[in-house]
């Protein structure tokens, strides 16, 4: 494992937020994480939350937006979120802001220039989850979330590993990147032109052939979210669900923009959501 390098600590309403690096073997380049414990004497074996962001956000956005230490704190849920791609001098990027560093979209990357490095299916799934597990000993429930890019990485990853997953949430996740702009402008330079390799990485596509365990999964989308017509259309999603009586649920959330405005709203629900998964 590698060694962690303590960036930040903070104290916030009982429990502590944590803000690591670490050299990633997997990403081939140093990489940070934020982490919230709650109290340790009260919750000594907590779930753990995974957060996924959306594209030019770092782990700092939930942190420092969401506003969710409060009711993890109080809730006794443990939160840990991953940047959202591998970073530095040496990583291939792009001039564009919905592509490269910035915009992993949770995938393991095929093509040139960007296989060597953008594999972060492979280091939230393995390498972040040995660290969370083995040095901080989180091996209790877990669930994960996410918002716009990372809401397909959270129902993507949630959907593959659904016997390690008990529930997802997402807030304006792109539930079928194969069908729009986002999706397919990313997918074409990480995973190339054969579009059927794409649908591995489609949550609407790997909804429609799931035959694993069925976790809950609920979805926040406000009306008011300017790239709901384009990139987002929940509606795919909750069309598949239906056809197969799966238990997911799209809240449409009126006045809602694409914001952390929206996260900080609903992020308590989503807690709650995820812990009362657990008592069925």
């Amino acid at each position: 494992m590698s060694q962690l390098e303590l960036l930040e600590e903070h104290v916030v309403f009982g429990g502590t937020q944590y803000k690591y690096r670490h050299d990633s073997t997997v990403l081939g380049c140093p990489m940070t994480f934020s982490l919230f414990l709650p109290n340790k004497e009260t919750f000594s074996n907590p779930p753990l939350f995974w957060w996924l962001s959306g594209l030019t956000c770092t782990d700092d956005n939930f942190t420092h937006k969401a506003g969710a230490q409060k009711a993890a704190a109080r809730l006794g849920v443990a939160m840990i979120m991953p940047d959202t791609s591998p970073r530095g001098e040496e990583i291939a990027d792009s001039e564009d802001w919905d592509l490269g560093q910035g915009a992993g979209f949770y995938l393991n990357a095929t093509e040139k220039p960007w296989a060597p490095h953008y594999q972060m299916y492979d280091y939230i799934t393995k390498e972040l989850s040995a660290i969370a597990h083995n040095h901080f000993q989180l091996n209790g429930p877990e669930f994960i979330s996410g918002h716009s890019m990372g809401g397909h990485g959270a129902l993507v990853i949630g959907l593959r590993n659904s016997d390690r997953f008990r529930s997802i949430t997402a807030f304006a996740p792109i539930v079928n990147p194969i069908e729009v702009p986002w999706g397919v402008k990313a997918f074409t330079e990480y995973l190339g032109d054969d579009q059927e390799t794409w649908k591995e990485w489609d949550a609407t596509e790997l909804l429609k052939q799931h035959t694993g365990k069925e976790i809950p999964v609920l979805i926040d989308q406000g009306d008011a979210d300017g790239f709901y017509d384009t990139q987002l259309q929940p509606a795919k999603i909750a069309a598949v669900a239906d056809e197969k009586n799966y238990p997911l649920t799209v809240r449409m959330q009126k006045g809602h923009d694409h914001s952390y405005y929206t996260i900080a709203t609903f992020i308590e629900e989503h807690l709650e959501f995820h812990l009362s998964q657990l008592s069925k």
